[in-house]
């Protein structure tokens, strides 16, 4: 003959009383009254045919089979909870709206939101690429969440990852070469732009800018041809 199934509820109820030590607690735990959750574990027991549960002076302790049955309650209780959590993602819907530099956008969004995908496969991701510090003040009406670089110590928000400017170019580029050195650079209010110009100042080199591009791919083959 089958046993019944356990019931979530009657494990939960054993749960609570369990963890807080007591029927009083684990009732108030659940904001149940203590003779529905003593009659939930009397049930529980019925079930499984064996008391879970054994008073003492000192307490509530665990019988054997209470002992046994409390990893496997936690355990249901956990994948119960992991499956209507994964049920109800599977009904939100709506659209994300998200502001991103590009090279972030091309390189280190998208695998995420492959991710993503797969667990809200009912939302709509739009995502504007670009220079962010325009789009941080639209955060919250424009955007639900940008993706911004900042100097080090500077910005808020939650911080993600450290990145090193470097310096890139052609590779029959000459950076000895005589005559100001050619630039291709984002638009004013990029962070490296800023940087580049000030270490070149600051390093007596004199430089010109020779393009400017919103496009991370056009600068970087620009760059690499020299300009």
């Amino acid at each position: 003959m089958e046993r019944p199934m356990l019931d979530p509820e009657l494990l939960r109820a054993f749960v609570a009383v369990t963890d807080h030590g007591s029927f009083t607690r684990g009732a108030a735990a659940l904001n149940r009254t203590q003779s529905a959750i003593s009659m939930q574990i009397r049930r529980l027991e019925g079930a499984i045919g064996a008391a879970v549960l054994d008073r003492d002076r000192r307490g509530l302790r665990l019988t054997p089979a209470g002992e046994v049955l409390l990893g496997y309650a936690r355990r249901i209780l956990s994948v119960s909870a992991e499956a209507m959590g994964r049920l109800r993602d599977l009904q939100v819907e709506g659209t994300v709206r998200l502001g991103v530099m590009e090279d972030y956008g091309t390189r280190l969004v998208p695998p995420l939101l492959a991710g993503f995908a797969a667990a809200h496969p009912r939302i709509q991701v739009e995502m504007v690429t670009g220079l962010t510090m325009p789009m941080l003040p639209r955060l919250g009406e424009r955007f639900d969440l940008v993706l911004a670089m900042h100097a080090a110590g500077d910005g808020g928000g939650t911080f993600l990852r450290r990145e090193q400017a470097v310096w890139a170019a052609g590779r029959d580029v000459g950076a000895a070469a005589e005559g100001p050195l050619p630039l291709a650079l984002y638009p004013q209010g990029c962070l490296f732009r800023a940087w580049a110009m000030a270490a070149l100042d600051a390093a007596g080199r004199p430089w010109r800018l020779a393009f400017v591009s919103h496009s991370l791919a056009a600068v970087t083959a620009i760059a690499a041809q020299g300009l």
